[in-house]
């Protein structure tokens, strides 16, 4: 292990700590933390330093429904009493504190839900006659996916200010561990903390820190401010300085970088003056304390790329974000509601019939609060029920998927850059294959396209198929797009989601008739890449020229497909970015 590496796992595991400490003095301010770790040492070591805060925390499994989280009636005692009683739920019940949440990158995209919109407004506090009012909470999402799987869901991730990754930790990193904040210490840090008040240019210098990383929205530069505050506040003062800021962008700013920051131009020299122009020395004197100093937008930057690994630059300079969405891989097609089978959802006001099965559960909870305001007799065992409480049974099923293949085989596309982009294929088909996603395999060359082989399921037939794929000839770019279409509106029909990934240089020299020229068979494309998009199917594109070409970039805008430039990456690097693409493209 070099000694660079070392010393960027020290700083990562002096961070977590630092973001324990953080937690504890201003859980709410901060939103919460993500913490990327598997289960072991390193995690149960943090998750022990999580305990020493005394944060009061509450566990949420990942599979809780809907009642125990949000809260609601209790049936039985509603029935048992003959009025409305209510119950709190999970969020209540963490008013001041923190919830963790093991598992979380396989959150249900409900739960999701509900936790964003309790992170934004609050989840409600009081039930019956008590007095409402919103409770506050910070998150602590302990996400375990790998680097080939789909993480934490972006709606969560915005709202949590610190994102930790300790995967590549070890237990004798662990070995340097802070003291947990006692009573005084706590209350001298708040103290502290509400009497900084940041100047106008600190604000400006993270705000273009952020905007230089490439990070949208207003969440991440708030959230990095209250940080600095929250760091200086603990460091005992109360005013920030660099070093609050610098450690902002690091621990806030850095993990969300999405590009490298542009190179900052060269200041032109100052224009030469006389020596009656020139300005008399003056006597140095004290800076005013009093005066705020001008914080460095570039020191900001280079104190957030410092803390980036290797890895992440790598997907930095191919243009691509840090994390995944969590309903990309691993999730098959589009979700379908059914009235029979799939996945439970929550009921929905309804008549049965028609398929659909009465919910009896949620019809009784319907009809409880009403009971007394329908003239039931004293003593009636019976609960009255009426067309307004029936409640109907959901369910959500996803259906299949099928990433479609369209290949460049055409004499522009070289022989080596075809068996690189056959590589990369087959990558790519061993992870749908896993995925148990379907595979169809379009080759165009010379005067039209072929499907070299029709929707399969079957990894040695498609490998088949590329290894019999002969290079040469004229780029009928418009005959591939419109071969592609057919397929997908066919695949649509049998109730599969088609993606397709083309690998093509954009160099169209055929046109959708199959004769020969180069202007008429561009306009073909871009009319075929228009029919794609005004489609709705999802599209990535990969450019297989030796050089990013403009005209697979404007052909791929058209399409609305990702681009993805193959020259930078050899064809295992490429089908793992290609695999990190996937997630936005496999939309549920």
């Amino acid at each position: 292990m070099t000694p660079q590496e070392t010393a960027r796992r020290a700083q990562v595991w002096q961070d977590a700590q630092l973001a324990l400490l953080a937690l504890q003095l201003e859980p709410q301010g901060l939103g919460g933390i993500w913490l990327r770790a598997g289960h072991g040492p390193v995690r149960d070591a943090w998750l022990a330093g999580l305990q020493a805060t005394r944060l009061p925390t509450l566990k949420i499994p990942a599979q809780v429904d809907d009642e125990r989280l949000l809260g609601g009636i209790d049936l039985a005692q509603t029935l048992q009493l003959g009025r409305l009683v209510q119950q709190p739920g999970l969020l209540a019940a963490a008013d001041g504190g923190a919830v963790l949440l093991p598992m979380a990158e396989r959150l249900p995209p409900q739960t999701v839900a509900h936790m964003a919109q309790a992170q934004d407004r609050g989840a409600v506090l009081g039930c019956g006659g008590q007095e409402e009012r919103p409770a506050r909470f910070a998150m602590v999402a302990l996400d375990e996916s790998e680097a080939d799987e789909a993480g934490l869901a972006a709606r969560l991730t915005d709202r949590l200010g610190l994102w930790l990754d300790l995967r590549s930790n070890c237990l004798a990193d662990t070995a340097d561990t802070l003291e947990a904040l006692d009573p005084q210490e706590q209350t001298e840090a708040r103290q502290l903390l509400r009497r900084i008040r940041p100047t106008e240019m600190q604000v400006q210098a993270l705000c273009e820190a952020a905007m230089a990383l490439g990070i949208d929205g207003l969440r991440a530069p708030l959230q990095a401010l209250r940080l600095a505050s929250v760091h200086a506040a603990l460091q005992g003062r109360d005013a920030l300085a660099d070093e609050d800021l610098a450690a902002a962008a690091r621990m806030v700013l850095g993990p969300r970088a999405t590009r490298m920051p542009e190179p900052a131009c060269d200041a032109e020299p100052p224009p030469e003056t006389s020596a009656q122009d020139e300005p008399q020395p003056q006597d140095p004197s004290p800076a005013d304390p009093g005066q705020p100093q001008q914080a460095d937008p570039e020191m900001l930057i280079a104190a957030a790329m410092a803390s980036l690994p290797p890895h992440l630059l790598d997907r930095l300079l191919l243009g691509q974000g840090a994390n995944k969405s969590a309903s990309g891989l691993g999730s098959s097609g589009q979700t379908t509601r059914s009235k029979l089978r799939g996945r439970p959802l929550a009921p929905r006001p309804g008549k049965p019939g028609a398929g659909a099965r009465l919910h009896l559960l949620a019809t009784l909870r319907a009809a409880a609060p009403k009971q007394r305001l329908r003239h039931q007799p004293p003593g009636a065992g019976s609960v009255r029920l009426r067309a307004e409480d029936f409640h109907v049974q959901r369910f959500a099923q996803r259906s299949p998927s099928c990433l479609i293949f369209a290949l460049d085989a055409s004499g522009s596309a070289a022989l080596q850059r075809l068996a690189e982009a056959k590589g990369a294929v087959e990558l790519l088909l061993q992870d749908s294959y896993a995925r148990r996603d379907s595979v169809c395999v379009i080759a165009f060359r010379a005067a039209a396209a072929q499907v070299l082989l029709a929707p399969t399921r079957s990894l040695v037939r498609a490998k088949r198929a590329l290894a019999a794929l002969p290079g040469g000839g004229g780029t009928p770019l418009a005959s591939g797009i419109q071969t592609a279409l057919q397929q997908a509106h066919t695949l649509q029909r049998a109730g599969s989601t088609p993606m397709l990934v083309l690998l093509s240089d954009g160099r169209a020299n055929v046109t959708a008739a199959g004769v020969g020229g180069r202007a008429q068979a561009h306009a073909d494309a871009l009319a075929w890449a228009g029919q794609w998009r005004s489609s709705g199917f999802s599209a990535l594109w990969i450019d297989t020229s030796a050089q990013p070409d403009a005209q697979a970039q404007t052909l791929a805008r058209q399409m609305g497909a990702s681009y993805f430039p193959m020259p930078y990456v050899q064809a295992q690097r490429m089908a793992a970015v290609v695999q990190d693409l996937a997630g936005p493209v496999r939309k549920s």
